[in-house]
C-alpha cells in the first residue's frame, strides 16, 4: 500500500537501483523492490506525469504537467537538483537519451516537443508536432517514435537535429497511447486506447501489420526483449500478455486479471515482472451542475501490484 490522495500516470522501474518511480498527483513516490516499501519522496511535481532516469548523470527527472516544468533531483540523494520551465504545456511522458545526453518532454497541450541538455538544463530546441502527444520511446539509431493520440498518428523524430522523419497513420488503431518498441526487428507496439487492439508497426514503413486483441482502455505497453513478449495495461483490470512468434506473427498468451484503473504499468527486464497502479474508486453523486461526475481515486487506498511467474 502507498496511500495518499491524487491521481497517476506513469511509473517507472530503475533495474540497477532496484527501485520503481511513481506518479501521483502533486508527488513522486520512490519504492524499495528490494525492501519492498517506499523509501522516498520527491515533492513539489505538481501534476506529474512521467519519470526519465539517467544512470550516467546520476539524475533524474519528473515532467509536470500542471507546473509545466521539469523536476532534475538526485538518484542518490533524492533531492531537488533544479527545476526547468518547458515552453511548452503540459509535459506529458519524459524520456532521457543516453547518445545525445538529451532530456525529451512530449506536451500535450501545446502539441510539440522540447529537448534539454541533461547535464546543464539548458533549453536545446522545441519542434512543434501535428497533435496531442502521448508515450515517446527511443529506437537506438538516433531516432525517437511518439503517439499522437487525437490524430491516431505515429511520428518519428530525429533526436539529434529535432527533425521530423516521418508522420504515419496508425488507422485502424484509435487513440494511440502506450507505446513499446522491439528494438531488434524494429517492431513498434501502440496500444489503441480506444478500439481494444494493439497494433504492431514496422518502425521502417509506418505499415500497420498486426492488430491483437487487448482490454480496454490501455495507457502503457512494455515490452520484454529477453522472453519476446508484450504486456499491455488496461483500465479495465486485465493485463494482456502477448508473444512475439516472429517480426510479423502474434499469439495471445493470457489475459491477466489484475484491478480496475490499474491502465498504466512498468517492467523489470531483471526479474521479468511487470508493476501496475491503482486504488479504489468512487462516483461522486451527479448535480445539475456536473450529471456525469468522473470516478474519483479513495484516499489512502492507492496501491502498487506486481505481478510475475
Amino acid at each position: 500500500m502507498i496511500g495518499g490522495e491524487g491521481g497517476w500516470d506513469y511509473l517507472t522501474v530503475d533495474p540497477e537501483a532496484r527501485r520503481v518511480y511513481i506518479s501521483h498527483g502533486t508527488h513522486t513516490v520512490v519504492f524499495d523492490l528490494n525492501q519492498n516499501k517506499i523509501i522516498g519522496d520527491i515533492s513539489d511535481t505538481k501534476g506529474v506525469h512521467g519519470i526519465a532516469i539517467a544512470t550516467d548523470l546520476g539524475r533524474g527527472f519528473t515532467s509536470n504537467g500542471q507546473a509545466n516544468t521539469v523536476t532534475v533531483f538526485d538518484l542518490g540523494t533524492l533531492k531537488t537538483i533544479s527545476t526547468i520551465n518547458v515552453p511548452g504545456q503540459n509535459p506529458d511522458d519524459i524520456l532521457y537519451d543516453p547518445a545525445t545526453k538529451r532530456v525529451f518532454t512530449f506536451n500535450g497541450r501545446s502539441h510539440d516537443a522540447t529537448a534539454f541538455d541533461a547535464a546543464t538544463g539548458q533549453l536545446v530546441g522545441t519542434v512543434q508536432l501535428p497533435g496531442k502527444l502521448e508515450t515517446a520511446v527511443l529506437d537506438g539509431k538516433g531516432n525517437i517514435f511518439v503517439n499522437v493520440e487525437d490524430k491516431n498518428s505515429l511520428v518519428e523524430l530525429d533526436s539529434q537535429t529535432l527533425a521530423v522523419k516521418h508522420t504515419y497513420s496508425l488507422a485502424p488503431c484509435e487513440a494511440p497511447t502506450g507505446l513499446a518498441m522491439d528494438t531488434t526487428h524494429r517492431r513498434l507496439f501502440v496500444g489503441c486506447g480506444d478500439n481494444k487492439m494493439l497494433a504492431v508497426v514496422d518502425a521502417d514503413t509506418g505499415k500497420v501489420i498486426a492488430t491483437p486483441p487487448i482490454g480496454e482502455h490501455t495507457d502503457a505497453e512494455d515490452f520484454d526483449s529477453a522472453n519476446g513478449v508484450i504486456f499491455a495495461s488496461c483500465r479495465d483490470g486485465v493485463l494482456n500478455i502477448i508473444h512475439e512468434d516472429s517480426p510479423d506473427k502474434y499469439t495471445i498468451v493470457a489475459n491477466i486479471n489484475t484491478e480496475p484503473g490499474a491502465r498504466t504499468s512498468a517492467l523489470d527486464p531483471t526479474t521479468h515482472h511487470v508493476f501496475v497502479v491503482t486504488s479504489d474508486f468512487l462516483t461522486p453523486e451527479p448535480t445539475k451542475e456536473n450529471p456525469k461526475p468522473r470516478v474519483k481515486s479513495v484516499p489512502g487506498t492507492f496501491r502498487i501490484l506486481e505481478l510475475g511467474e
